[in-house]
């Protein structure tokens, strides 16, 4: 059973999404292709979060 609970953790998933949209911290390396990538995956996530509220609204229309 322990296994099974830790697999479907999901922590580290959601600290990452929070980490994102957060502001950069001046501790950690600042490089262009770092901000391109927590940029792209700003994008992507907004996108995704955009669509499955549009698949929301019609199911619930429909």
């Amino acid at each position: 059973m322990k296994r099974f609970v830790e697999f479907f953790q999901v922590s580290e998933v959601f600290g990452y999404f929070i980490r994102v949209f957060k502001k950069p911290d001046p501790s950690r390396p600042n490089t262009s292709s770092l901000r391109m990538m927590h940029g792209i995956n700003r994008i992507s996530i907004i996108m995704f979060l955009f669509c499955i509220g549009i698949m929301i609204y019609r199911f619930l229309t429909r």
